[in-house]
């Protein structure tokens, strides 16, 4: 993509799991925004992958297992997920996340 502006109202979200849907944002082949709906009780399974990640909570409460620990984090937490470490999370209020991926994710790019 590379673009230098990309638009909310242009990006489209996609089904991500049962109570979940995303949209990429901006992105290029080192990194990548993407921004995360979960309603109330969503789970984000446990999963791994080659990419550094960092979450940014920007609504909602979510419990965050990383690398077997546990943690409760809320609007404005922010998480570092190292690559191929075991991540995964369980909405408890409504919210969002802005992930960002480096570098960016190929599965995502249809």
């Amino acid at each position: 993509m590379d673009k230098a502006f990309v638009y909310s109202e242009g990006c489209s979200f996609e089904p991500a799991g049962e109570g979940v849907k995303r949209k990429i944002l901006a992105y290029g082949e080192q990194l990548m925004a993407v921004e995360v709906h979960f309603e109330e009780g969503a789970v984000g399974l446990l999963h791994n992958h080659p990419h550094t990640q960092l979450s940014y909570v920007l609504e909602g409460e979510f419990e965050f297992e990383i690398g077997g620990v546990k943690n409760i984090v809320k609007k404005g937490d922010t998480l570092y997920k190292h690559p191929n470490v075991i991540h995964g999370c369980r909405c408890l209020k409504k919210g969002v996340l802005l992930d960002i991926f480096t570098p960016y994710r190929e599965d995502f790019i249809k």
